[in-house]
């Protein structure tokens, strides 16, 4: 007896090589003072110091952090005088936070 195949349509798929970059954004992001960083950024405009600040890093380890994010094409910075103010300009990033705020940020049921 021959056995019928009953295969499912594949959806849409997204070429590898896009697939890739979201890969190497998603690795970038996949760090907990870019996520705070991230969280802080949606809300307003921050200076390197502010970020480093609420994140309890070095103001170069912030900045490095922030380089990371604007190649990614997630932040842009714009220069005020002697400051410089990070934001967002990735709108996407909005979606990420809430999913990993909606999944993470629940109290801890004992």
């Amino acid at each position: 007896m021959s056995k019928t195949s009953t295969t499912t349509p594949l959806p849409k798929l997204t070429d590898l090589a896009a697939l890739g970059q979201a890969a190497e954004c998603l690795r970038v992001l996949a760090h907990p003072h870019r996520l705070r960083m991230i969280q802080m950024l949606l809300a307003g405009e921050f200076t390197v110091g502010e970020l480093a600040s609420a994140c309890e890093l070095p103001q170069a380890m912030a900045s490095e952090h922030l380089r990371l994010m604007q190649r990614c094409g997630f932040l842009n910075s714009e220069k005020q005088g002697r400051k410089v103010f990070y934001r967002v300009t990735e709108p996407h990033l909005k979606n990420i936070m809430n999913c990993i705020e909606s999944r993470f940020d629940a109290p801890t049921a004992y």
